[in-house]
C-alpha cells in the first residue's frame, strides 16, 4: 500500500518518561528496550531494536509484599496512550491492598504513540501485533495473562491473544471491532479523516482528530485530564502515529492490513477462554453493529453496556470496577475454576414443564366462538375477536414469519399499542421461538430509542408512529407494518411487508400442510421486557419460555383468573397475558403512554363490553378513574357492580384511593400486588390489609405477604446505607428487599455487571435483589420504605424516605410529598418537597406556618421545606416520585441556583 501520510509522519524521536499528570503515579512508568530480532522469529517488516514506554504495577506490588496472580496486558487505541488505563492500575493496587487477588497491570504505549519511541516507520496491524509479542517476550510474561484492549488497541490485543494461547487466561475489550461489514459504511468520523486531502491535515498537521476524540467523552473530560491525553502529542512531529493508525484502517479487502484483521477475527471465534465485552453505546465510531459481530463470534462472552457512555469508555464509566468484579468471578486466584467450563456461563435453570407453553390455553380454546379480545378504541367502534379467529391469526402470522425467514432466536421488536394486532404478533413470535422485544412507548422517544437499539432487533413490527420513529432515528431491524401503506410511504419507511401480507403467506403455507416448528424449550429466551426507566436507563429483562409460563401460573393461582374470566387490563403486561390465562381481555380506550388519560366511563364501557369481573389499572389510571367518577351513568355504575376483583400496582396505592375505587366497584375485592418488571407478582395485600397496616407503627408501605412460591428476605443496611450481611427474614430489620420465585427473570440483556449486582449474596438461582428497601414485620408482611439509591445517610443515622413522606402527607394542605437528601454521604441534610392543596403557581420556600407543620410531622430534622406545583414522576406510571431529580434540584436551589420547577 502506498503511504497516505505527509512526510512529517516519518519523524523519529527516542522514548521518554511522561511528566507529572493527574492520576498517574510516576512509580509505574518505565522504559523497556526490545532488542533487534530476526524476521524468522516475528511478523512484520521492522525488526530493529525499539524502546517502549509502559506503565507497570510490578514494583508497587513488590512494595506491598504480594505476589501477582497474573498479568493484565492493557493496549490503548488511537489517539490515546497508556494514560487511558490509569484507573485500572490504581484499582488493581487497591484490590491487592485490601487482600484481594493481586493482578500485575502492564499498560503499554504502542510504538509511535504516547511516550514510546517514534520509529519513522509506518506500522500496519501485522507489525503492531508482532511488536507487542516481542515486548511481552522481553518482559518475560509467562501467564496467566488477561488482555484488555480499546479501539484499535483492542484488535492488537486480540491478535496477541490469538497468538499466545499457552499463557492466555482471558480476554477483555472496550469498544473495538474485528470486522467491517461489506454492506455497511465506515463510520462517519473515520470517513471524514480518510477523505481526499484530509488524512494528514486532520491527524498529523493539526490535532483535529485528537481533539475530536477528547470532545466526545461523556461526561466532558476535566481539563487537566484532557491535557494529560494531549501531553505526548504536542506538535506535528509527535503525531505521526495518530495518522498512521487511521491510514491502517482496512477500508476494503485490498488494504494491506485486511488479511491480518481476517486472521484475528477467525482466531477470536476460536477462543475458549472467558471473554468480557464492555461497551459504550454513544460511540460514533465503534457502532453497535461491531458489538453484535463480536457477540456472534464469541457467544460465550459476558457483555456489559454502560448506557450513556461513549468512545472513551474507561473515562466515561467504571471500567476498572467491572474488570475486577469480572476477574474475581471468572478467574479467582488468576485461574478458571476447575469445575467451570472455560469461558462459559452457568447453564440456565429449567424452571417449568415445557408441556404447558404460554399459548396452551389458546390451543385449547381454538374451536370456541366466545370472545377472546375486545378493542374499545378500534376504528369504527369496539371490535371483538373470538378465540377461533385469534388462534387462526396467530398460526397464520407464525407461519408467515417463518416463511419470511424469521427464525428461532431472532429478535422482533413490537412497536404496536396493546390490542389484537400486538397480541396476535406476540403469540406468533413466541410460538416459533422468536424473542419478542417489548419497550413501553411511555419511555419517551429517547428512552425508546436506547431500548430498541440496545436490544438490536432483527425485525421491527410496528404501526405508523413506531415505524416513523424507527426510520427517523435509525433503529435496526427489517420492517413489517401492521397497516397497509402506499408504495411511496413503504419505501420511505423501508417497510418490506405488511402484517396482512405476512398472514396471507402463512395461510398459504399452512394450506399446503407445512407444520409450525416444534415448540421452543422452556429454557429458551422468549422475551426482552424493558423496565420503566424510573430509576435510571431502562434495562432489558430477559424471560425464558418457562419463566413466562410461571408468571401466567402465578397470576392464575393468586387471583383465580382463568377460562371465562373477563379482564380489563389498563396495564400492558397483563393485557398480553390474558390469552395465556384463557381470559377475555379488554383494552380500554386510553393513551397507553399516559395512564392518567383513562376515565371512569372508559372503564365502565370496557367492563360492559366483556362482562368483565377483573380490572387491573395502574395507580395513576386509578386516580383519574376516581376523579372522573361523576361522569358515570346509572348503566355504567351497574356494569361496575359486576366486578369482583380489581388490582392496582406499579407504584404505592393509598388506602384512600383503594377505598374510593371500591365505592365505584362495591362488590369487588381491592388488591395491590407488589412486583417489578423482573418479577411481576411478588407479594399481595387487600384493602383490609392496607387499612390494618395504617394502624401499625411500622414505617413504609405495606405490600402484604409473599405470593405462592415466593420467598422474601432483606439484606440489612449498614451505617452508610449499604446492604450488607447475610440475608434474613427476621422482623423489624430494614434492608434491601431480595425475592426469589420461579417466575423471576432469567437475566438482564447485555448488562453483565447489573445482573451480577442483582444476584450478589443470593444463593437461589431465581433470586433477585430488587433495589427497594424495606422490612418484614412479625406477621410476615413486607413493608417498602423506598429505593436503595434514595436512602439518606444523615449525621443522626440512616433515613429511608417513605416514612417521613407519609407523615408529611398527613399535614393539612399537603397533597404529595417527596423527601430528598443534599450534601455528602454521612452528613446529608433532609429536604421535604411538597405539592400543596390547592397547588402553588411556582416553586419556592414553604410559607412559615406550613413549614412548621411539616417539620413537626416529619419525624426527622429538615434542613428546608419547599413547595412545587407538581412533583416530578416517572414516565410509565406517572406515579413514582423522582427523588433523585428532587435531590439535584433541591441542592441547586438551596445553594443559590434559580428557583425553577424540578
Amino acid at each position: 500500500m502506498t503511504s497516505r501520510l505527509p512526510r512529517v509522519a516519518a519523524s523519529t524521536a527516542p522514548a521518554t518518561q511522561p511528566p507529572s499528570l493527574p492520576g498517574l503515579d510516576p512509580a509505574w512508568s518505565r522504559l523497556v528496550t526490545v532488542p533487534a530480532r530476526s524476521e524468522r522469529r516475528s511478523g512484520g517488516t521492522d525488526h530493529a531494536a525499539r524502546t517502549w514506554h509502559l506503565l507497570d504495577t510490578a514494583g508497587s506490588l513488590a512494595a506491598l509484599g504480594v505476589e501477582p496472580v497474573g498479568t493484565i496486558l492493557c493496549v490503548h487505541g488511537n489517539p490515546t496512550w497508556s494514560y487511558l488505563w490509569r484507573s485500572v492500575l490504581r484499582t488493581s493496587l487497591e484490590v491487592a491492598r485490601d487482600g484481594g487477588p493481586a493482578w500485575r497491570v502492564v499498560a503499554v504505549d504502542q510504538l509511535d504513540m504516547g511516550y514510546s519511541e517514534r520509529t519513522g516507520v509506518e506500522r500496519g496491524l501485522e507489525q503492531r501485533v508482532a511488536d507487542l509479542g516481542a515486548l511481552t517476550d522481553e518482559l518475560g510474561l509467562t501467564g496467566p495473562v488477561v488482555t484488555l484492549g480499546h479501539d484499535w488497541g483492542g484488535v492488537v490485543s486480540l491478535g496477541w491473544a490469538v497468538d499466545h494461547p499457552d499463557v492466555l487466561a482471558a480476554a477483555m475489550t472496550c469498544n473495538t471491532a474485528v470486522h467491517q461489514p461489506d454492506d455497511a459504511p465506515i463510520p462517519a468520523p473515520l470517513r471524514l479523516a480518510l477523505g481526499p486531502g484530509m488524512l494528514g491535515r486532520a491527524t498529523v498537521v493539526t490535532p483535529a482528530f485528537l481533539e475530536t476524540t477528547l470532545a466526545i467523552a461523556h461526561p466532558k473530560l476535566d481539563r487537566a485530564v484532557a491535557d494529560g491525553y494531549r501531553a505526548p502529542y504536542r506538535g506535528a512531529a509527535r503525531r505521526g502515529g495518530i495518522g498512521g493508525f487511521v491510514a491502517d484502517i482496512p477500508v476494503d479487502a485490498d488494504h494491506r492490513s485486511a488479511p491480518e484483521l481476517d486472521r484475528i477475527a477467525a482466531g477470536v471465534a476460536a477462543l475458549d477462554v472467558p471473554v468480557l465485552l464492555l461497551w459504550g453505546p454513544r460511540d460514533p465510531v465503534f457502532l453497535e453493529r461491531y458489538l453484535d459481530d463480536l457477540v456472534e463470534r464469541v457467544p460465550h462472552a459476558d457483555v456489559h453496556r454502560f448506557e450513556g457512555a461513549g468512545h472513551l469508555l474507561p473515562d466515561d464509566a467504571d471500567v476498572a470496577g467491572a474488570v475486577f468484579d469480572w476477574l474475581g468471578d471468572r478467574l479467582p486466584g488468576g485461574r478458571v475454576p476447575a469445575d467451570a467450563a472455560p469461558g462459559l456461563p452457568a447453564a440456565p435453570v429449567d424452571t417449568d414443564d415445557a408441556s404447558r407453553p404460554l399459548w396452551a390455553r389458546l390451543d385449547e380454546l381454538r374451536g370456541s366462538d366466545d370472545p377472546a379480545l375486545v378493542e374499545m378504541a378500534a376504528p369504527g367502534g369496539p371490535r371483538t375477536i373470538t378465540w377461533r379467529l385469534l388462534a387462526r391469526r396467530v398460526d397464520e402470522i407464525a407461519a408467515g414469519l417463518e416463511d419470511l425467514g424469521v427464525r428461532s432466536g431472532d429478535r422482533v421488536s413490537l412497536l404496536v399499542t396493546p390490542g389484537a394486532d400486538l397480541t396476535a404478533v406476540l403469540y406468533a413470535c413466541v410460538r416459533i421461538g422468536a424473542v419478542v422485544v417489548v419497550a413501553d412507548a411511555g419511555l419517551g422517544l429517547g428512552g425508546l430509542t436506547r431500548a430498541v437499539r440496545g436490544a438490536r432487533p432483527d425485525w421491527i413490527i410496528g404501526a405508523l408512529p413506531g415505524l416513523g420513529a424507527a426510520r427517523a432515528l435509525g433503529w435496526p431491524g427489517r420492517r413489517i407494518a401492521t397497516v397497509s401503506l402506499p408504495a411511496p410511504a413503504r419505501a420511505a419507511l423501508r417497510v418490506e411487508h405488511t402484517l396482512v401480507d405476512v398472514a396471507r403467506r402463512g395461510a398459504r403455507r399452512l394450506a399446503y400442510s407445512a407444520a409450525l416448528p416444534a415448540a421452543p424449550s422452556s429454557d429458551a429466551p422468549a422475551a426482552v421486557l424493558f423496565t420503566s426507566g424510573s430509576t435510571g436507563p431502562a434495562k432489558g429483562v430477559v424471560y425464558t419460555h418457562g419463566q413466562l409460563s410461571a408468571v401466567r401460573d402465578a397470576l392464575a393461582t393468586q387471583y383465580d383468573i382463568g377460562v371465562g374470566t373477563g379482564l380489563v387490563a389498563g396495564f400492558a403486561p397483563f393485557a398480553l397475558l390474558g390469552p395465556a390465562l384463557g381470559a377475555r381481555s379488554v383494552a380500554p380506550d386510553m393513551d397507553v403512554t399516559a395512564p392518567r388519560t383513562l376515565t371512569a366511563t372508559a372503564v365502565a364501557a370496557s367492563v360492559a363490553a366483556a362482562d368483565a369481573t377483573v380490572v387491573f389499572l395502574s395507580p395513576a389510571a386509578l386516580a383519574n378513574v376516581v376523579a372522573t367518577a361523576s361522569e358515570l351513568t346509572d348503566a355504567d355504575r351497574a356494569a361496575l357492580r359486576g366486578v369482583r376483583l380489581f388490582l392496582s400496582a406499579g407504584a404505592p396505592v393509598s388506602a384512600a384511593l383503594l377505598t374510593a375505587a371500591t365505592e365505584l366497584m362495591p362488590n369487588a375485592t381491592a388488591h395491590t400486588p407488589y412486583g417489578m418488571t423482573e418479577g411481576l407478582l411478588m407479594t399481595d395485600v387487600d384493602l383490609d390489609g392496607v387499612r390494618a397496616a395504617g394502624r401499625s407503627a411500622d414505617e413504609g408501605i405495606c405490600v402484604g405477604v409473599p405470593a405462592a412460591n415466593v420467598r422474601v428476605r432483606v439484606a440489612p443496611l449498614d451505617g452508610s446505607g449499604r446492604p450488607t450481611g447475610v440475608l434474613t427474614d427476621e422482623p423489624g430489620i430494614t434492608g434491601e428487599i431480595v425475592v426469589a420465585a420461579p417466575h423471576v427473570r432469567d437475566h438482564y440483556d447485555r448488562l453483565w455487571r447489573t445482573d451480577r449486582v442483582s444476584r450478589l449474596g443470593v444463593e437461589d438461582p431465581r433470586g433477585h435483589r430488587t433495589g427497594d428497601v424495606g422490612h418484614l414485620d412479625a406477621a410476615g408482611r413486607l413493608w417498602v420504605e423506598g429505593r436503595l439509591q434514595h436512602v439518606l445517610t444523615t449525621p443522626d443515622g440512616v433515613v429511608t424516605p417513605v416514612g417521613p413522606e407519609q407523615r408529611i402527607e398527613g399535614v393539612d394542605g399537603v397533597g404529595r410529598a417527596g423527601v430528598a437528601g443534599t450534601g455528602p454521604v454521612g452528613t446529608q441534610q433532609v429536604v421535604a418537597v411538597v405539592e400543596t392543596v390547592p397547588a402553588v403557581r411556582r416553586p419556592g420556600l414553604a410559607p412559615p406556618q406550613l413549614a412548621a407543620a411539616v417539620r413537626a410531622a416529619a419525624g426527622v430534622p429538615l434542613a428546608a421545606v419547599l413547595v412545587v406545583p407538581v412533583l416530578p414522576t416517572d414516565i410509565r406510571h406517572n406515579s413514582k416520585v423522582d427523588r433523585s431529580r428532587l435531590s439535584r434540584w433541591a441542592g441547586s436551589v438551596l445553594s443559590g441556583g434559580r428557583m425553577i420547577r424540578p
